[in-house]
């Protein structure tokens, strides 16, 4: 199938899933998981109608942002671990920052939004799996509320909600629970309504488990084998 099929077909499944959750089509993005796909790819992609993007690499996006600046609505959201060092880079590529795990990488975002004088949106990652070869702040972790506690003065970044990846499994109802305790904590966070913290966004579910996800309250799933076909190996 073409990419433009297959993502009518996921649009669909994601459409059959807000039903079934009550929830209204218009609270859920589809992101395109890009990383590893060559510039005219995504540029199909595009042409089938999605403007949200994830990478994992400033080095990768840095080298195919030349051939992709006519895509001029497409945003591009860095979905893996950020090295502080790469910060600047980060913010000069990047609309959004997915995969926030440390109040040290906040900072740095923060002063690198600054010096280019615009803001710069991200979302908490949470390790709800407690998997230690996965970034993310624990869910019950002091660090996440040195996040959420300092917000107010990274005036630069605009803190949108959390963001995670649970551990895999076969069956997709394996990941039901990760991503209960997702929104949950979510939703608790909400409660404390602290200063300069959105709790509206919630990005969780891939290809395997996006309909899971979107059941369990996911406002964007990051979906790439099943819009690209399988990645190739790097």
């Amino acid at each position: 199938m073409s990419i433009a099929a297959n993502i009518a077909s996921i649009q669909e499944r994601i459409a059959a899933a807000a039903r079934r959750a009550g929830r209204p089509l218009e609270e859920i993005a589809l992101m395109a998981v890009s990383k590893t796909q060559a510039s005219a790819r995504i540029r199909e992609a595009y042409d089938a109608g999605l403007r949200v993007f994830g990478e994992n690499r400033v080095q990768e996006l840095s080298g195919k942002i030349d051939a992709l600046r006519e895509l001029r609505d497409a945003e591009f959201h860095m979905i893996g671990h950020v090295q502080t060092n790469k910060a600047s880079k980060t913010v000069e590529l990047f609309r959004a920052v997915d995969s926030v795990d440390s109040l040290k990488l906040a900072e740095k975002l923060d002063a690198a939004a600054r010096k280019l004088g615009g803001k710069l949106d991200l979302l908490i990652e949470i390790n709800v799996g407690g998997e230690t070869a996965k970034s993310g702040v624990a869910p019950d972790s002091p660090a996440l509320d040195e996040l959420l506690i300092a917000a107010p003065r990274l005036e630069a970044l605009v803190f949108r909600g959390l963001m995670t990846v649970p551990p895999f499994t076969d069956d997709p109802q394996g990941a039901r629970p990760y991503f209960r305790k997702l929104r949950e904590l979510r939703d608790a966070i909400a409660a404390r309504k602290l200063p300069a913290v959105a709790m509206d966004a919630l990005s969780m579910g891939m290809s395997h488990d996006f309909e899971i996800a979107i059941e369990e309250g996911s406002t964007c799933v990051r979906v790439g084998t099943a819009i690209f076909g399988e990645r190739a190996k790097t």
